[in-house]
């Protein structure tokens, strides 16, 4: 079953975030929009490459009202250890989330239950609450955060304009379509 439309189910948790230790909610995903990026584990290999260019393109996402949330089912501690430890990882200023309880893993359905670990799972989240798209690449397969930039834009420009559609390849300030009677076959 897909999450597309879906509000983000309740849960709490502990982060690490700019070098404290800080309490997050389903509630903290409203008012904004936020993206929701999960990884398999700290300390690993393909997963802070992603969130080191997920924090190359923090101020891109920031200059478009989102939040960022990385979530592993590791504990705040592990996220403040590896904070400390790795250079990548070192950079992040957005929000880490421990999910040690497996809950908001569940919640997103991206458990790997026979691991306890997180699928790369990516959600792009409305001021609602509501989940406007998701990503879900396999544990091999980095993620781009250039391509999250332009999804978000797009996301945003439907969320403002709900009777129009982004075509393939979409940029800001390109021509969008307007579903009708008289566009069918003339695409």
């Amino acid at each position: 079953m897909s999450l597309i439309g879906t509000e983000v189910k309740p849960f709490q948790a502990q982060a690490f975030h700019n070098g404290k230790f800080v309490t997050v909610t389903d509630e903290d995903y409203k008012g904004k929009w936020s993206v929701v990026c999960f990884y398999p584990a700290d300390f690993t290999f393909v997963c802070p490459t992603e969130l080191e260019d997920l924090q190359d393109n923090y101020e891109a996402l920031k200059a478009l009202g989102v939040e960022v949330y990385s979530v592993s089912t590791d504990t705040h501690f592990t996220h403040k250890a590896w904070h400390d430890s790795s250079e990548a990882i070192k950079k992040i200023t957005y929000i880490m989330v421990g999910d040690p309880t497996l809950t908001i893993s569940r919640n997103f359905d991206v458990l790997i239950e026979n691991q306890g670990l997180a699928d790369r799972g990516t959600f792009i989240i409305d001021p609602n609450g509501v989940i406007q798209a998701m990503e879900i690449n396999a544990g091999g397969i980095g993620r781009d955060a250039s391509t999250l930039v332009n999804k978000i834009k797009a996301a945003q420009y439907i969320y403002n304009n709900p009777d129009e559609v982004c075509p393939a390849k979409w940029k800001e300030g390109a021509k969008t379509l307007k579903p009708s009677l008289e566009l069918v076959g003339k695409i």
